[in-house]
């Protein structure tokens, strides 16, 4: 059963990794935005707030979390067109594992993040950030910003199983916005009002933030937060992937 279920699973992540093909201006697209923000932060906007140092060795540790969050509604709108297109009704007819149309989506998901994670680190490197705290460190750093994205990933899925159709996703998608930015990722929470600065500390990818800056060497980085950078992600799975999973198998009943 386990094999019959990893197979269906890779077929529907083949069938997603086609519409790379189908649509490269997309996938640039995606790669490309997350370059953008770390430029247009970095050299127009300006920031760095509370920062000692070098902003650039703060921002883009932070800029790559802010990435992981970002992003879903690529996600979201895949989930809610095959929804309105009947798509997903016609794999629940045909002899597959149940949850496979999602798991197949999610890993396509995860194989983009990994691919626009290398490209911003590239950027970085580019423009003179480096990672000094060596390779079991910089692969620890890196797992912990694709967790986040697997469990922002969930939630993305649930909303679209819940929003329907596809006009619907923008109004959910603006709800990260808010989530990313009320963090650490560009400024530090001791720069902002004492009540912000507290939702600051409390949000789950400032804890991301933090412990990517400290597993990359980021001088002044603060320790302690690999625990909770861990746990969260792990608490929000367990649960928006149930509620994902319990939302599919009730379509269409």
């Amino acid at each position: 059963m386990t094999a019959y279920a990893l197979t269906d699973s890779w077929t529907m992540t083949r069938r997603e990794l086609a519409r790379w093909g189908r649509q490269p201006v997309q996938l640039a697209v995606n790669l490309v935005f997350p370059v953008m923000l770390l430029l247009m932060f970095g050299y127009l906007v300006g920031g760095g707030r509370g920062v000692s140092g070098a902003y650039r060795d703060y921002l883009v540790p932070g800029m790559l979390a802010l990435t992981m969050a970002f992003g879903l509604e690529g996600t979201m709108i895949a989930v809610t067109r095959d929804l309105d297109k009947g798509v997903i009704d016609r794999f629940r007819s045909m002899p597959m594992a149940n949850g496979a149309v999602l798991v197949g989506r999610s890993a396509a998901d995860m194989l983009q993040s990994v691919l626009t994670l290398a490209v911003l680190i590239g950027v970085g490197a580019a423009l003179g950030w480096r990672a000094h705290g060596g390779p079991a460190a910089f692969l620890g750093a890196v797992g912990l910003l694709l967790l986040l994205r697997f469990a922002m990933l969930w939630i993305g899925i649930h909303l679209a199983l819940v929003a329907g159709k596809p006009e619907m996703v923008q109004a959910v998608q603006i709800l990260v916005w808010p989530i990313g930015f009320l963090s650490n990722a560009l400024a530090t929470p001791d720069s902002m009002p004492g009540w912000l600065g507290t939702v600051v500390e409390w949000n789950p990818m400032s804890h991301t933030a933090t412990a990517v800056r400290h597993l990359f060497g980021v001088p002044g980085a603060e320790s302690g937060h690999v625990a909770p950078a861990v746990l969260w992600p792990l608490a929000l799975l367990a649960v928006f992937f149930p509620l994902a999973v319990r939302r599919f198998g009730r379509l269409s009943r």
